[in-house]
């Protein structure tokens, strides 16, 4: 099917992570959903400059879900503008890539 995207969220807290990357793999907007702990994140916000822990999380899925996995996870997440940014892949081990599209039946 292709092609295929990976998408970066970031979020402060794990269990609320653990939420999002449950339902997004169980809804099939998603077929992996990777909650790398321990990041730092030193942004702008309302005029300051804001130091904080926070989580990655990785996210892989055909690009044709990209919208609907964009609001699904902005719907779930507490941030007032979440981080929800994707690029396409542009090769990985065909199997790999299989997978995803048989995991992520959802129609578009």
């Amino acid at each position: 099917m292709g092609p295929y995207t990976v998408c970066l969220v970031t979020i402060d807290d794990l269990d609320k992570a653990a939420v999002i990357a449950r339902t997004v793999v169980e809804e099939k907007l998603a077929a992996c959903v990777n909650i790398i702990p321990g990041i730092r994140s030193i942004y702008s916000w309302k005029g300051e400059i804001c130091d904080e822990k926070e989580l990655l999380m990785i996210m892989k899925t055909r690009q044709k879900l990209f919208a609907d996995l964009r609001s699904r996870v902005k719907e779930l997440h507490p941030y007032e503008v979440p981080e929800i940014i994707c690029w396409t892949l542009t090769d990985g081990l065909p199997d790999y890539l299989q997978w995803i599209d048989g995991v992520t039946t959802r129609k578009t």
